[in-house]
C-alpha cells in the first residue's frame, strides 16, 4: 500500500455531513451514522437548492418538476436530498417534495408510494398545464424545460393535442418521451436568449453558464454535470483553442465559466456582464476578458446529437 489518503469526496455531489451520510458512502466517508434515503420527486415547478437550510443560504442550483431525489433528513422546514440525475445535494423546502397526504417523511413503513415513473420531459422554455383539454381553459400550474411528467393517456380537442397528466393538460409538442433524444441540444439552449442572468438558476426565471448547458443537454436526452468545472471535466472531448477551429457545440471555457458556440465565430452564455443570456462575438468576449488576466482554460466538443442519458 502507498500509505496515500484518498482525495475527499465532493460533497456537491456525496451526501455526507459529520453528522449524517449516506448510506452508499460506508467505508468510504466518515459520519456519525449512515442512512439509505427515501425516494422522493419535486412537487413544484422548481425548488431553489441551497447551501444550508436557510432563505438566505447561497443559490447552488434549482430542481424541477418531476425531478426525482432522495429525502436523507428534514430538518424543520426543510429537507436535505440529492438529486438522482445530477447527484448535487443540497437543502430544499421540504413542502416542495412533501407527501400529499402528510404521512411521516422518514418513516419507510407509513411513506406514500410515489405512483408510476416519469415518462415524459418538457423541452421548451416554459410550459403551461391547462386544466381542460382547451388552449382557454384556466391554468393549474408553469412548468420549466427539463421537468418530467406521467402521461396517463393522449387526448385530441380540435385540432390540439394534449398530454394528460395527474396535473393537467400538456400541449403535445411541447414534451418528448424520456427515451427521445433530440438532433442539435444548441438549439435549445438558444430559446433563452434574454433570459435574465441569476447564478445558481436553472430556469426562465433566472439562470447560470452552467446550468444553461447542463439544462440543454437534460432536455435533449442527455447527461450533464451541474457546475463548470465539472462539465470541463467530463463532457465532450478536449479540442485545440484555436479560434479558426471552433464549431457549434464546441464548449468554451474560462476559469468558473462556460460558453457555448453557436457557429465558428459566436459564443452563447448566460453571464454576469450582460445580466442575461445572449450571443455574441466569442471575439468580444474574449477582448473583455483578457486584459482582466482571465483567459480561457480550455475548449471542448459536445456532438450536438448527445448520448441518450442512462439515468431514471
Amino acid at each position: 500500500m502507498s500509505g496515500r489518503l484518498a482525495p475527499p469526496l465532493d460533497t456537491r455531489r456525496n451526501a455526507v455531513r459529520p453528522d449524517l451520510a449516506d448510506e452508499r458512502l460506508r467505508g468510504r466517508a466518515y459520519a456519525e451514522r449512515f442512512v439509505a434515503g427515501l425516494a422522493r420527486r419535486v412537487a413544484v415547478p422548481s425548488a431553489a437548492l441551497r447551501r444550508r437550510p436557510a432563505e438566505d443560504a447561497p443559490l447552488d442550483t434549482e430542481l424541477v418538476f418531476g425531478e426525482p431525489v432522495t429525502l436523507f433528513s428534514r430538518e424543520g422546514d426543510w429537507a436535505w436530498v440529492q438529486s438522482v440525475l445530477d447527484d448535487y445535494v443540497g437543502y430544499v423546502p421540504f413542502a416542495a417534495i412533501a407527501p400529499a397526504r402528510g404521512v411521516h417523511p422518514l418513516d419507510p413503513a407509513s411513506a406514500e408510494p410515489l405512483g408510476p415513473e416519469a415518462t415524459h420531459r418538457v423541452h421548451v422554455p416554459l410550459a403551461i398545464v391547462f386544466t381542460a383539454p382547451s388552449i382557454k381553459s384556466p391554468v393549474a400550474m408553469r412548468i420549466p424545460m427539463g421537468a418530467r411528467l406521467c402521461v396517463v393517456r393522449e387526448e385530441s380537442a380540435g385540432d390540439e393535442r394534449f398530454l394528460v397528466t395527474d396535473e393537467g393538460y400538456v400541449l403535445h409538442q411541447h414534451a418528448l418521451p424520456l427515451a427521445e433524444v433530440l438532433p442539435d441540444w444548441v438549439s435549445l439552449a438558444e430559446t433563452f436568449v434574454g433570459a435574465p442572468y441569476l447564478y445558481g438558476g436553472k430556469t426562465w426565471d433566472g439562470i447560470d453558464c452552467s446550468g444553461l448547458v447542463q439544462l440543454a443537454v437534460q432536455a435533449a436526452g442527455g447527461e450533464a454535470p451541474r457546475d463548470s468545472d465539472m462539465q470541463e471535466a467530463e463532457l465532450g472531448e478536449p479540442r485545440a483553442a484555436e479560434t479558426e477551429s471552433l464549431a457549434r457545440g464546441d464548449l468554451v471555457f474560462w476559469k468558473g465559466h462556460v460558453g457555448v458556440m453557436v457557429d465558428g465565430a459566436r459564443l452563447l452564455h448566460a453571464n454576469g456582464f450582460h445580466m442575461q443570456t445572449v450571443v455574441e462575438p466569442l471575439a468580444h468576449t474574449l477582448a473583455r476578458l483578457e486584459p482582466r488576466g482571465i483567459g480561457t482554460t480550455s475548449v471542448r466538443r459536445l456532438p450536438l446529437r448527445v448520448a441518450p442519458a442512462g439515468r431514471p
